[in-house]
């Protein structure tokens, strides 16, 4: 079997694979980028309908391409993002080979690079770009069995309210996606139970900028002096209509009913944490901290921003804060559909190297891995808090693209 051979080897072309790609280009880095599906299959095919970008189109791009039939300050659809990565891997001509599965890469023996194994046969590289991406597996809780007399399904598989079974819907999640989802079957009619953990949850905009542009402005994409965010929580942001920022009493005075996180599951009948109240007051918290870090900011710059007392406003507590369920049976609330906003896991199991710590997640520093050769690239954190964000994972491609170079300096060493 004939094997082909080349420097690097980018694994994925979406937003990751195809940053990589440019950057080994302009290096000129031989490479191939081989992915599963389409070039930005996530966008495609994992999105819900009506799903926009969480940041606004002058910001989350890469720098070489703006949006040019999008208003700068509007969220692009999810297909208009596809478009975007599909024009963008065109106009650098990146070496994409679409519908070709990576299923196995393993060190050589005896000799550098790796041995690549896929769909179409066989690739041999010095260097192996994991560009997978955060949304590799859909993950949920093992709650509610299979077997339930009830419809379940993942945030990943949602398209729109015409979809799911009749009757309520329990969406398990507050992040982005749960929250949007939630307020869109609230308004096509559907009674609507959003379970609420913990979460992160920032002002879409203050004073005429948007949260992208105070988290560049104040530091926290680079958290350097700011207040570290806890870790593995849900990011209440959202571009839904236009944008706006997420508010959990707003959709309860709409008609969602809030619960807490979403704990155990006996006979028909679903429980729930005594956490709900203490949840939405640390998202009140991460709130109203990014306004009065804006306002000392715009003090301290002198700068022309008028102020936003409505922003500060906060709707009452809904019924359902007030006095929270802590159960909830199925069968008599009329739910048919639990639908889980609960993310995803990554799944690196066809990289069979030496790249990973006791619990299997990724052994790295700003995407250079544990074992010489192999990298990761678009993980959360991966450099900041911007790393899983399209204009983050541009600047981490640059510096992994800038260490392979220094790898091929010391390959190409001999002694004079």
């Amino acid at each position: 079997m004939a094997v082909e051979v080349t420097d690097t080897l980018v694994v994925g072309a979406g937003q990751s694979g195809i940053a990589m790609s440019e950057h080994l280009t302009a290096l000129k880095i031989p490479h191939i980028v081989l992915e599963r599906s389409r070039i930005a299959e996530n966008w495609s095919s994992m999105r819900w309908d009506s799903l926009v970008a969480n940041g606004p189109a002058w910001h989350d791009r890469f720098p070489n391409l703006t949006f040019e039939d999008v208003h700068p300050d509007t969220f692009p659809t999810k297909d208009r993002v596809a478009k975007y990565f599909n024009d963008y891997a065109a106009m650098i001509k990146a070496p994409i080979r679409t519908g070709v599965e990576v299923r196995h890469v393993k060190h050589n023996q005896g000799r550098p690079g790796y041995t690549v194994t896929t769909s179409d046969g066989i690739f041999e590289a010095r260097r192996v770009v994991a560009a997978t991406g955060p949304f590799q597996v859909a993950s949920f809780p093992n709650i509610v069995p299979a077997d339930a007399a009830i419809d379940q399904l993942h945030s990943s598989n949602y398209k729109n309210p015409g979809q799911l079974a009749d009757g309520a819907v329990l969406v398990v999640g507050c992040g982005a996606s749960g929250s949007q989802i939630a307020e869109e079957l609230c308004k096509a009619g559907r009674q609507v139970y959003l379970s609420v953990g913990e979460h992160y949850r920032p002002p879409r905009a203050y004073r005429q900028r948007d949260y992208c542009w105070w988290l560049g402005a104040l530091g926290l994409w680079d958290e350097v002096k700011s207040k570290r965010k806890k870790r593995h929580v849900a990011f209440a942001v959202s571009g839904y209509e236009g944008g706006r920022t997420v508010d959990f009493r707003r959709l309860a005075h709409m008609g969602v009913t809030l619960v807490g996180v979403t704990r155990d599951y006996a006979n028909g009948t679903l429980h729930f944490a005594d956490d709900l109240v203490r949840n939405i007051a640390e998202g009140d918290e991460a709130y109203f901290d990014v306004l009065r870090d804006a306002d000392a900011y715009i003090a301290r710059k002198g700068l022309d921003l008028p102020p936003e007392p409505e922003a500060w406003h906060r709707y009452e507590d809904p019924d359902c804060l007030k006095e929270p369920i802590l159960s909830l049976d199925l069968g008599k609330a009329g739910i048919g559909t639990i639908l889980w906003a609960t993310g995803f896991k990554y799944d690196f199991s066809w990289l069979d190297v030496d790249a990973f710590d006791e619990q299997g997640l990724p052994l790295h520093k700003r995407g250079v891995s544990a074992e010489n050769g192999i990298y990761f690239l678009g993980l959360p954190d991966l450099t900041n808090r911007a790393s899983a964000f399209i204009y983050g994972c541009w600047q981490d491609a640059k510096h992994i693209a800038d260490h392979i170079v220094i790898q091929r300096n010391y390959d190409a060493y001999t002694r004079a």
